[in-house]
Protein backbone atom coordinates (compact mmCIF):
# COMPACT_ATOMS: atom_id res chain seq x y z
CA UNK A 1 0.00 0.00 0.00
CA UNK A 2 1.31 3.45 -0.82
CA UNK A 3 1.95 5.76 2.46
CA UNK A 4 1.72 9.43 1.38
CA UNK A 5 -1.14 10.04 3.80
CA UNK A 6 -1.38 10.93 7.44
CA UNK A 7 -5.08 12.08 9.54
CA UNK A 8 -5.32 14.24 12.16
CA UNK A 9 -8.30 14.92 14.04
CA UNK A 10 -9.76 18.35 13.04
CA UNK A 11 -9.98 19.38 16.86
CA UNK A 12 -10.18 23.51 16.75
CA UNK A 13 -11.56 26.66 15.17
CA UNK A 14 -8.22 27.02 13.90
CA UNK A 15 -8.70 24.45 11.31
CA UNK A 16 -11.86 25.47 9.91
CA UNK A 17 -10.11 27.37 6.35
CA UNK A 18 -9.00 23.93 5.75
CA UNK A 19 -12.79 22.66 6.30
CA UNK A 20 -13.69 25.64 4.52
CA UNK A 21 -11.77 25.40 1.69
CA UNK A 22 -13.62 22.01 0.76
CA UNK A 23 -16.86 22.35 1.64
CA UNK A 24 -17.09 25.67 0.16
CA UNK A 25 -16.11 24.80 -3.47
CA UNK A 26 -18.32 24.03 -5.68
CA UNK A 27 -16.85 20.86 -7.66
CA UNK A 28 -16.04 19.74 -4.16
CA UNK A 29 -19.49 19.47 -3.10
CA UNK A 30 -21.02 18.65 -6.75
CA UNK A 31 -21.28 14.97 -6.01
CA UNK A 32 -22.32 15.96 -1.99
CA UNK A 33 -25.08 18.47 -1.62
CA UNK A 34 -24.84 19.42 -4.97
CA UNK A 35 -23.61 23.13 -4.31
CA UNK A 36 -20.90 24.54 -2.08
CA UNK A 37 -21.94 25.54 1.63
CA UNK A 38 -22.30 29.52 2.44
CA UNK A 39 -19.82 30.47 4.69
CA UNK A 40 -22.09 31.10 7.62
CA UNK A 41 -23.95 27.21 7.33
CA UNK A 42 -20.41 25.84 7.34
CA UNK A 43 -19.53 27.48 10.08
CA UNK A 44 -22.49 26.44 12.00
CA UNK A 45 -21.72 22.59 10.43
CA UNK A 46 -18.08 22.84 11.83
CA UNK A 47 -19.22 23.53 15.35
CA UNK A 48 -21.54 20.49 15.15
CA UNK A 49 -17.93 18.48 13.50
CA UNK A 50 -16.16 19.57 16.23
CA UNK A 51 -18.38 18.54 19.14
CA UNK A 52 -18.81 15.01 17.36
CA UNK A 53 -15.26 14.62 17.56
CA UNK A 54 -15.26 14.96 21.10
CA UNK A 55 -16.92 11.91 21.62
CA UNK A 56 -15.04 9.08 20.70
CA UNK A 57 -11.15 9.34 20.53
CA UNK A 58 -10.84 7.49 17.69
CA UNK A 59 -13.65 8.35 15.30
CA UNK A 60 -14.68 11.65 13.88
CA UNK A 61 -13.60 13.94 11.36
CA UNK A 62 -9.81 13.97 10.00
CA UNK A 63 -7.77 16.36 8.22
CA UNK A 64 -6.10 14.37 5.24
CA UNK A 65 -2.41 15.45 5.42
CA UNK A 66 0.36 14.89 2.51
CA UNK A 67 3.07 12.99 4.27
CA UNK A 68 6.10 14.45 1.77
CA UNK A 69 4.70 18.43 2.56
CA UNK A 70 2.70 18.04 5.46
CA UNK A 71 -0.05 20.06 3.31
CA UNK A 72 -3.95 19.70 4.18
CA UNK A 73 -5.49 17.90 1.04
CA UNK A 74 -8.92 16.90 2.34
CA UNK A 75 -10.94 15.19 4.71
CA UNK A 76 -11.76 11.73 6.01
CA UNK A 77 -14.41 10.83 8.03
CA UNK A 78 -15.43 7.33 9.96
CA UNK A 79 -17.85 8.47 12.21
CA UNK A 80 -19.83 6.42 14.75
CA UNK A 81 -23.71 5.93 14.19
CA UNK A 82 -25.22 7.69 16.97
CA UNK A 83 -27.93 4.55 17.04
CA UNK A 84 -25.87 1.53 16.37
CA UNK A 85 -21.89 1.86 17.69
CA UNK A 86 -21.34 -1.30 15.85
CA UNK A 87 -21.40 1.14 12.21
CA UNK A 88 -19.85 3.18 11.48
CA UNK A 89 -19.88 5.86 7.90
CA UNK A 90 -16.43 6.07 6.02
CA UNK A 91 -16.64 9.09 3.67
CA UNK A 92 -13.45 11.68 1.75
CA UNK A 93 -13.12 14.70 0.69
CA UNK A 94 -10.22 15.65 -1.58
CA UNK A 95 -9.69 19.05 -3.16
CA UNK A 96 -9.95 19.18 -6.83
CA UNK A 97 -5.86 19.11 -7.70
CA UNK A 98 -5.40 15.70 -5.72
CA UNK A 99 -8.61 14.21 -7.83
CA UNK A 100 -7.46 10.98 -10.24
CA UNK A 101 -4.20 10.58 -8.46
CA UNK A 102 -5.00 7.74 -6.03
CA UNK A 103 -5.45 9.21 -2.63
CA UNK A 104 -9.21 8.30 -2.38
CA UNK A 105 -8.44 4.54 -2.22
CA UNK A 106 -5.62 5.62 0.45
CA UNK A 107 -7.96 7.31 2.68
CA UNK A 108 -10.20 4.32 2.55
CA UNK A 109 -7.74 1.87 3.81
CA UNK A 110 -6.19 3.84 6.02
CA UNK A 111 -10.01 4.16 7.22
CA UNK A 112 -10.97 0.51 6.91
CA UNK A 113 -7.51 -0.64 8.76
CA UNK A 114 -8.73 1.82 12.18
CA UNK A 115 -12.11 0.39 11.63
CA UNK A 116 -11.18 -3.23 11.48
CA UNK A 117 -8.75 -2.41 14.71
CA UNK A 118 -11.52 -1.51 16.57
CA UNK A 119 -13.26 -4.86 17.92
CA UNK A 120 -16.77 -2.91 17.98
CA UNK A 121 -17.50 -2.38 14.80
CA UNK A 122 -18.75 -4.85 12.80
CA UNK A 123 -20.15 -2.73 9.19
CA UNK A 124 -19.19 -0.02 7.38
CA UNK A 125 -21.30 2.30 4.98
CA UNK A 126 -20.84 4.70 2.88
CA UNK A 127 -23.01 7.38 1.19
CA UNK A 128 -22.16 8.85 -2.66
CA UNK A 129 -24.12 10.07 -5.27
CA UNK A 130 -24.77 7.56 -7.81
CA UNK A 131 -23.07 9.34 -10.43
CA UNK A 132 -20.08 9.54 -8.59
CA UNK A 133 -17.83 6.44 -10.25
CA UNK A 134 -14.92 7.45 -9.03
CA UNK A 135 -16.10 6.94 -5.47
CA UNK A 136 -18.18 3.90 -6.07
CA UNK A 137 -14.87 2.35 -7.68
CA UNK A 138 -13.11 3.13 -4.86
CA UNK A 139 -15.97 1.36 -2.38
CA UNK A 140 -15.60 -1.38 -4.38
CA UNK A 141 -11.96 -1.70 -4.71
CA UNK A 142 -12.42 -2.10 -0.92
CA UNK A 143 -14.94 -4.55 -0.52
CA UNK A 144 -18.11 -2.95 -0.26
CA UNK A 145 -20.91 -4.06 -2.02
CA UNK A 146 -24.09 -1.72 -2.96
CA UNK A 147 -26.84 -1.85 -0.68
CA UNK A 148 -29.67 0.28 -2.00
CA UNK A 149 -29.99 3.83 -4.15
CA UNK A 150 -32.58 5.85 -3.08
CA UNK A 151 -33.28 9.42 -2.42
CA UNK A 152 -31.72 11.18 0.94
CA UNK A 153 -32.24 14.33 2.38
CA UNK A 154 -34.01 14.91 -1.06
CA UNK A 155 -30.80 14.20 -2.85
CA UNK A 156 -30.10 11.11 -5.09
CA UNK A 157 -27.91 8.54 -2.79
CA UNK A 158 -26.41 5.19 -2.85
CA UNK A 159 -25.36 3.58 0.37
CA UNK A 160 -22.79 0.96 0.06
CA UNK A 161 -21.36 -1.54 3.21
CA UNK A 162 -19.36 -3.71 4.29
CA UNK A 163 -19.21 -5.58 7.20
CA UNK A 164 -16.05 -6.46 9.04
Amino acid sequence: MIDRIYIQKFASDENFEDYFSLVGNEKVMAMVTERAIPLDEARSDFRLLLDKNKKYQDFGNFKVLEKATNNFIGLAKLEINENDSSEAELGYLLLPEFWRKGYGNEIAKLLLNKAEESKNLHRIIAIIDPKNIASKKILLKNGFISEKICEIDGLPGEILRKNI
